[in-house]
């Protein structure tokens, strides 16, 4: 998922992190300088849902306008396992590179 904050902000006219802080104060949410410049900034690892709820309502949003869908990081290309007469009795196992390591896939 991605966090679009800012762009939800930057549409709604407000630019810096200062303002929607104080906005969001007013409305009865206290965040501190730290977890504000991480919302703000970055992806945050976590929002409570009373806090999400204050920011959706001060900015007039919805969370799906908050949360985006990221593409799927494209996959190592998978290459079929040799046919064998073991492979011809049951499922084929085909090898993926995963962290430098090779593991299996379950069969389809």
């Amino acid at each position: 998922m991605r966090w679009n904050l800012r762009m939800v902000a930057a549409q709604r006219g407000i630019w810096k992190s200062t303002d929607l802080r104080r906005a969001l104060g007013a409305a009865g949410l206290d965040i501190s300088a730290g977890k504000m410049s991480n919302l703000w900034s970055g992806t945050p690892i976590s929002v409570r849902l009373d806090d999400m709820d204050v920011i959706c309502s001060v900015l007039g949003c919805t969370p799906d306008e908050l949360l985006a869908p990221e593409e799927p990081a494209e996959r190592a290309e998978v290459t079929p396992a040799p046919k064998s007469a073991a492979s011809e009795s049951g499922p084929a196992i085909r090898p993926t590179r995963r962290h430098s390591r090779q593991r299996s896939v379950p069969p389809a």
